[in-house]
């Protein structure tokens, strides 16, 4: 056999063996990269259900007043997203953060198509938009006008 061609084949079996370390130990650093993906997915999982049940705690539900259902307006806080307020609500809490600076009552119906000539349809919202400040989403200055907490 022609030493030459022995020696070639025997730095080539070393590279090769080289190559084969090489990527025996990136697909076991893939391998353990993608279990820790796994886990971390596992964990994401658990936290998301976790995270659901509280938020369906803190849902506002509905209560009986006059055995009608009416929607519980839940206390503002930390926790508590200005999504768990009925929609009604979320619509008034909107007209008065979008609003150049404090507004009435009327302004606010104004905004949201309510008719504000009849006193009848414009104090159910003035007794909404004291609801919101009742429960801390709205303050109320002396002179009744309604402004985001700050």
């Amino acid at each position: 056999m022609d030493p030459e061609l022995l020696q070639r084949i025997t730095a080539r079996r070393a590279e090769l063996d080289e190559l084969e370390e090489q990527l025996a130990q990136q697909l076991a650093e893939v391998r353990a990269e993608r279990d820790e993906l796994a886990v971390a997915e596992k964990v994401l999982e658990r936290m998301s259900e976790q995270l659901a049940e509280e938020r369906a705690a803190f849902a506002p539900a509905p209560g009986q007043v006059g055995g009608r259902a009416v929607m519980m307006i839940p206390h503002r806080a930390p926790d508590v997203e200005e999504t768990m307020l009925p929609p009604d609500y979320q619509r008034n809490l909107s007209v008065v953060r979008q609003a150049a600076g404090p507004v009435m009552a009327r302004q606010v119906g104004e905004a949201l198509g309510v008719d504000v000539s009849v006193r009848s349809k414009l104090e159910p919202l003035r007794g909404k938009l004291v609801r919101l400040v009742d429960r801390g989403w709205l303050r109320k200055q002396p002179d009744g006008r309604f402004t985001t907490r700050l």
